[in-house]
């Protein structure tokens, strides 16, 4: 029993597994929520056991990455029952479980920080990741370019969908943007960005880990999830919360991420502002005027890491199978686009890093927060931070993501309306 397949007891492992395949036998798959977890936890926790155990893959997040992609051929290959599918899918679109889990990994990661390392991390993260959008924007079109790709296709429709947020947030405004320039049907549109997004968020978890890799081997470089010199621990030294009351405080904590997160909504559906991007700002707000105490900061600090070691994974798989087309993946594929992806990412990542210096950050923390800069959404951030094990800096790749993201589709819609 002290045994785990990730967080799984190895007997209870062997138990589930033959539990799938006889429900599976008896056409006895449901859509209630512990057929959801089992099926997900099952499925992504031997991916993630498999990638971390295997040589090479595993220098590199091998288990985040094989959760990550792996799923979708599996998907499109039929090896996962398609009422397994059917079952994950429905309880995934329907109770956005990806949102509740960025809420408790923000909320409880920034409410645990030291608050005179919070400010100077937001107001400095900013540098290497304009450096590194500007790198990638003029490196990844000139590849382009040379590849032979027309200089509006490279850049409209493979570079800026890399950086533009994700599907929700990015590819689909983006695309509607287009289509009304243009004249054109945004179905089509959404479809020809979709590859480069993919592709641009599997190279992204790649040099995550091969990032995290690079700072084992010279220390000086990373900080260990820590984004500035001078900080022993990003989350800070955790109050002591009294035994009696600890389940109450996490308890406590976790009511309060619901709390930011239904603000966030709900100031998306009043004013449009990006809810991930509302409730980050409101955690920061409340830890500046400090408005969270100690009993609330040590419940936090629970809900995150429960949040980064039981859901993560499951998570990962179940965006993968539902949500990620396994055909446009391999579409990103062509040598030309390929060769243009990557010279995008690598770009960005490479801008992050030499800049980090400049303002006192570590050069591995800011490559990996500005690298997110290329995920597919709230998703993507946690498949790169997974891989490179830096979850602790989910607050600023939010803000890579989601503000780096909307100033990128701004940018370029206003661009597309001058030149058309």
């Amino acid at each position: 029993m002290d045994f785990d397949i990730g967080i799984i007891p190895l007997p209870v492992y062997i138990v589930m597994v033959v539990l799938m395949i006889s429900f599976t036998a008896i056409n006895g798959i449901t859509k209630e929520l512990a057929m959801v977890i089992a099926i997900a936890a099952t499925f992504a926790f031997t991916l993630g056991e498999i990638g971390n155990r295997l040589p090479l893959l595993r220098n590199i997040g091998g288990g985040a990455v094989l959760v990550t992609f792996v799923p979708s051929l599996l998907g499109y290959l039929g090896w996962i029952p398609q009422p397994m599918t059917d079952s994950v899918g429905e309880f995934f679109k329907t109770s956005k479980i990806l949102n509740l889990f960025i809420a408790a990994v923000i909320v409880g990661s920034i409410l645990s920080m030291d608050r005179s390392l919070l400010i100077k991390g937001f107001l400095k993260i900013f540098a290497p990741l304009a450096a590194g959008t500007v790198c990638a924007g003029i490196i990844g079109t000139g590849v382009g370019v040379l590849m032979g790709i027309d200089i509006h296709e490279t850049f409209f429709y493979i570079v800026v969908p890399i950086m533009a947020g994700g599907v929700g947030e990015g590819a689909i405004p983006l695309t509607i943007g287009y289509s009304q320039i243009l004249g054109h049907d945004q179905g089509e549109m959404l479809a020809k960005v979709m590859p480069a997004i993919m592709v641009g968020n599997l190279t992204a978890v790649i040099l995550a880990g091969l990032l995290a890799n690079l700072g084992n081997r010279l220390p000086h470089l990373s900080g260990n999830g820590v984004l500035q010199p001078g900080a022993e621990d990003l989350l800070g030294k955790q109050p002591k919360v009294d035994k009696g009351c600890d389940i109450r405080a996490v308890a406590a904590a976790a009511i309060v991420a619901v709390m930011l997160y239904l603000v966030g909504v709900l100031m998306h559906d009043l004013l449009k502002w990006p809810a991930p991007v509302v409730m980050l700002f409101l955690a920061v707000l409340l830890m500046l005027c400090h408005l969270i105490s100690p009993r609330i900061q040590a419940g936090s600090a629970v809900v995150y890491k429960f949040a980064l070691t039981a859901m993560a994974f499951p998570i990962l798989f179940t965006f993968s199978l539902v949500l990620t087309p396994w055909e446009s993946l391999i579409a990103g594929f062509a040598p030309a686009n390929l060769i243009t992806i990557v010279a995008t990412v690598l770009a960005m990542v490479t801008g992050g890093f030499f800049t980090a210096r400049f303002v006192n950050l570590y050069p591995i923390e800011a490559a990996i927060v500005t690298s997110t800069h290329s995920g597919m959404g709230g998703a993507g951030d946690i498949a790169i931070l997974t891989a490179s094990n830096r979850m602790r800096l989910m607050p600023f790749a939010q803000i890579a993501t989601r503000i780096g993201g909307g100033i990128t589709v701004a940018l370029a819609l206003i661009l597309m309306h001058l030149m058309y």
